[in-house]
């Protein structure tokens, strides 16, 4: 496998092909940037055990559920709960912590902390985001997403938006 253009990668895909996501079919795609093909079905010589592995450990979109508390400082310091947040920053990160304790500690349920005080329209659905891909979320926010594994809660997240946690569920 000295050939570079015959050698697979760590995707399990053959050199150049990358696998992307189409938002308009709702699946993977495999495209070649030097040829601008793009096709449906894995590319020749492809390394299918190689390939699954590399999108398990490398999803293409997650599902993630979030608590955000928005605080003063947010970018649009409104919600559903108060028209005009005046909690201090420090206070919402400090709130936040109680509650991500609660559910890493306890065992609270983080759907139904998230329908009583998530300040996200998605509280109507425990803070269910749905799946989303990559540049799809603020950056921060798509980064911790991305590296947490499924079932994983992280700490706390500032987005523009305000402070997070986030579960990964699919």
């Amino acid at each position: 496998m000295s050939d570079n253009k015959s050698s697979v990668t760590e995707t399990g895909l053959p050199k150049p092909w990358t696998v992307r996501y189409s938002r308009s079919h709702k699946r993977e795609y495999f495209f070649d940037p030097e040829t601008k093909q793009s096709v449906w079905e894995a590319p020749e010589n492809t390394d299918q055990a190689k390939l699954g592995a590399y999108l398990n450990n490398h999803p293409l979109r997650v599902r993630c559920l979030h608590l955000l508390i928005k605080h003063s400082g947010s970018r649009r310091p409104a919600s559903h709960r108060s028209e005009n947040i005046t909690l201090s920053k420090e206070d919402a990160i400090e709130e936040l912590q109680k509650l991500r304790d609660e559910i890493v500690n306890e065992g609270a349920s983080f759907k139904q902390l998230a329908e009583e005080r998530s300040d996200c329209s998605s509280y109507k659905r425990g803070g269910d985001l749905g799946f989303f891909g990559r540049k799809e979320m603020q950056p921060a926010f798509e980064d911790v997403s991305f590296k947490l594994k499924v079932g994983e809660i992280s700490e706390i997240v500032e987005t523009d938006s305000g402070v997070h946690i986030i579960k990964r569920v699919a």
